[in-house]
């Protein structure tokens, strides 16, 4: 059995802000994410891992690289462009309230509604192409580790649509039941890499601070 350990990464300038960083956009760490990790590693300590897979953008890899450092047992971590954060094309370091003005509904479409949503105006990823990149890969993580723990670091947009894609919720119910806090741990189990168990959603409950509304997407 592969238990999947699901790492939101570190809360940065523009989750603050309210910006879409996507793909190709980013910003730094804020000062106090850097403790948050810290007790996320605390937690995540009571556990044993094969590996750690992050995303190879900058927010994500720091986040797993201070991950890493704080975990008391040596563990290899391994970038990987499958887990990078949806590319947002044009919507892209842009406010939510700006990208609701001027893409109103591209952007109800990514976040209420995921069946309807059509990224081609904004020259972006669609959620199909998402699950393309990201489900063969966790496939093939379960046949590397069968019987171990890993950890991947990504994105809360990526994580909370290939999360419940893997768990057959269906695409118009994906963005139901809410996103994914920031250096939150969503955990997984599968014994054939096909079907999975959800054991624990956006796990929070380690971090010492209340979450906010910029906290979540």
């Amino acid at each position: 059995m592969t238990k999947l350990f699901f790492v939101r990464h570190g809360k940065t300038k523009w989750n603050l802000e309210g910006r879409y960083q996507g793909a190709r956009g980013d910003s730094p760490l804020l000062p106090e994410s850097y403790r948050e990790i810290e007790e996320l590693a605390t937690y995540l300590n009571n556990f044993k891992f094969a590996k750690v897979y992050c995303s190879p953008i900058r927010r994500a890899k720091v986040t797993a690289q201070k991950l890493v450092a704080n975990l008391e047992r040596p563990v290899n971590l391994e970038a990987d462009v499958a887990f990078q954060e949806f590319n947002l094309g044009k919507m892209e370091g842009m406010k939510f309230t700006e990208v609701a003005e001027k893409y109103p509904a591209e952007l109800d479409g990514f976040r209420h509604h995921p069946d309807k949503y059509d990224p081609s105006k904004i020259e972006g990823e669609s959620f199909e192409e998402l699950f393309e990149r990201m489900t063969p890969k966790i496939k093939a993580i379960y046949e590397r580790y069968p019987k171990d723990n890993v950890i991947i670091v990504s994105h809360g947009a990526a994580l909370c649509a290939e999360i419940r894609h893997l768990l057959g919720v269906p695409l118009a119910q994906i963005r139901a039941k809410g996103g994914l806090a920031n250096t939150s741990t969503t955990i997984l189990e599968t014994k054939d890499g096909k079907n999975f168990k959800c054991l624990a959603w956006n796990k929070t409950d380690y971090l010492k601070k209340k979450l906010d509304p910029t906290d979540i997407v």
